[in-house]
């Protein structure tokens, strides 16, 4: 075992004297050692149940056979942090989950990890860390939180209820105590917010790719059923350990092709698009952004799920689940294995009954495409992405005027104080992973325009990106960024862009020769972070269209 390395020997007299000084009994030094890598915090709310998880995984892992040791693994809330300084920090942080992972694991010769997390970009850099380190790995999502209840049945949810209640609030559509309610009622307790928000969809796609146990993805924060998944998660690393099962061995193509046809059968977060480009990345497989828009022309989007839609992460997963979604999507799901040891339809087989009001038939889909798709056209030459499950039907053919704003604080107000009007083309840039830096997300500004009647009538365009709980016309992720001279940089206001989300296009309706000449005019900014984590990941960090990840 790679934990041989600190425990047996006469030259590792000093390694076991320390390992004793945690309190490690001799009689459990030959054990495989284990490491819960877990994402406890009291700042976030998916987080906060965390301890009594731990409990369970520890517990299963000594019922395995295993010895446990718990390290922690920082969390940044996003729904905390956005809308000011702190959101440039969000993303960036998936890449420091993954580079502390790697370093306790390597560090200390850990033969393998269970990894407790549930938050944006929490879990997919635990996803990074565990292809990168190759050693048998389980993850443990902490769930979703149940949605808020209301007078005759009313239920609440985070973005619905906050975000966009502002600005039915500043619209005059609700009154103080309205907005009172939202606020007491939209986060009822533990767990990640409760629609198809990142978080949720990075622990449904990390079951669909085969690293947690079945539930795993869809089971509430708060029930028994997920107490027991982190305690078997437990025993099972022990065994994963003794059978050598690891990452890359269920990371293939064929795994990434189901993930991304389950988040456009459900119409999930466009993050994930970053997501798994990060991950493949990390399992050496070739993931082509591309792949996303060939499958969603494939794959017909077979849920309605909050935020653009009506149920909440409590029904899918009374209505069958991850399963559930893989069974209805039938033949086009390859069969992968899985670190239950079981394959994907060995999984699927043992699932009765689908809720078919939840998770539809292929043949009477909630819409013909899956919910993400990939544009491309002179304003976004390397491609850009948009949730089209997001976007209503009268949307998905527009052409507006740009209104510029160099920040995602200068759109803002530019919305709530009403200068933006019906017909207007929101351009928010400089909000790359470069320029922002850290590609801030753009649900304040995104959630505004919606809440103030003009889903319906405007567009909004960034190098930046959105939140899971984005709805409405809102094209992200255009590559290359302003920051590094793209043509988003060049747009000026008065400008017309026609946005064909049909035809995957995104045009700048401006002459070649113009753009040529605002390109010659054209210089770089300066830096809006010139010190500490954020410049050094600034000068390092790639493309939205390769995932946004660092390089050496």
């Amino acid at each position: 075992m790679r934990s041989d390395t600190i425990t047996q020997g006469l030259e590792r007299t000093p390694h076991r004297a320390l390992l004793k000084g945690t309190g490690l009994p001799q009689s459990e030094m030959a054990k495989p050692f284990i490491g819960i890598a877990t994402s406890f915090t009291d700042l976030i709310p998916g987080h906060i149940g965390m301890r009594d998880l731990e409990r369970f995984i520890e517990k299963g892992i000594h019922t395995g056979g295993g010895y446990a040791f718990l390290f922690g693994i920082p969390g940044v809330c996003d729904g905390i942090s956005m809308g000011h300084k702190g959101m440039h920090y969000s993303l960036p942080t998936r890449e420091l989950i993954a580079d502390m992972v790697e370093s306790v694991a390597e560090a200390h010769r850990l033969d393998g990890l269970v990894l407790l997390t549930n938050c944006d970009k929490i879990t997919p850099g635990m996803l990074m860390a565990a292809a990168r380190l190759d050693i048998p790995c389980i993850v443990v999502t902490a769930g979703p939180m149940m949605s808020g209840r209301g007078v005759e049945g009313r239920r609440y949810s985070f973005v619905t209820d906050t975000f966009e209640a502002m600005a039915r609030y500043k619209a005059g559509v609700i009154d103080d105590a309205e907005l009172a309610r939202c606020e007491e009622n939209a986060c009822p307790g533990v767990g990640s917010c409760q629609g198809l928000f990142t978080a949720n969809t990075m622990a449904i796609l990390t079951e669909t790719l085969g690293m947690s146990l079945p539930r795993c993805g869809t089971a509430l924060a708060v029930s028994a059923l997920k107490r027991r998944i982190a305690f078997a998660s437990g025993e099972r690393i022990v065994q994963m350990v003794g059978e050598n099962v690891t990452p890359r061995s269920i990371l293939s193509r064929e795994a990434f092709e189901n993930a991304i046809r389950v988040d456009l059968a459900l119409g999930g977060s466009s993050n994930t698009v970053l997501h798994l480009l990060a991950i493949a990345r990390e399992a050496g497989v070739d993931l082509p952004l591309e792949t996303f828009d060939v499958l969603s022309r494939q794959t017909p989007q077979i849920a309605s799920m909050n935020p653009a839609g009506e149920h909440f992460m409590e029904d899918l997963d009374a209505a069958g689940g991850v399963a559930g979604v893989l069974k209805q999507l039938g033949d086009s799901i390859h069969d992968c294995p899985t670190v239950m040891g079981l394959t994907t339809k060995q999984i699927v087989s043992s699932l009765s009954d689908v809720d078919e009001s939840v998770i539809r038939p292929t043949a009477q889909p909630v819409k013909k495409e899956g919910g993400i798709a990939v544009l491309f056209g002179n304003i976004a030459p390397d491609g850009a992405v948009v949730k089209q499950s997001g976007v209503g039907e009268k949307m998905m053919q527009f052409t507006g005027t740009a209104r510029c704003f160099d920040s995602e604080e200068l759109a803002m107000q530019a919305i709530m104080s009403g200068q933006i009007k019906s017909g207007d083309m929101v351009v928010i840039r400089y909000e790359g992973p470069k320029g922002g830096p850290g590609m801030r997300e753009m649900l304040a500004p995104t959630a505004a325009i919606m809440g103030l009647g003009l889903g319906d009538s405007v567009a909004l365009i960034t190098d930046g990106r959105f939140s899971g709980g984005t709805r409405g016309p809102c094209v992200g992720h255009i590559s290359p960024e302003a920051a590094v001279g793209g043509p988003i940089a060049l747009v000026e206001d008065g400008d017309r862009i026609e946005l064909d989300i049909p035809s995957r296009s995104l045009k700048l309706l401006v002459s070649d020769e113009v753009l040529a000449e605002r390109r010659a005019r054209w210089s770089a900014p300066e830096p809006k972070i010139k010190k500490g984590w954020l410049a050094r990941y600034a000068k390092v960090v790639t493309s939205a269209n390769t995932g946004a990840v660092t390089t050496a």
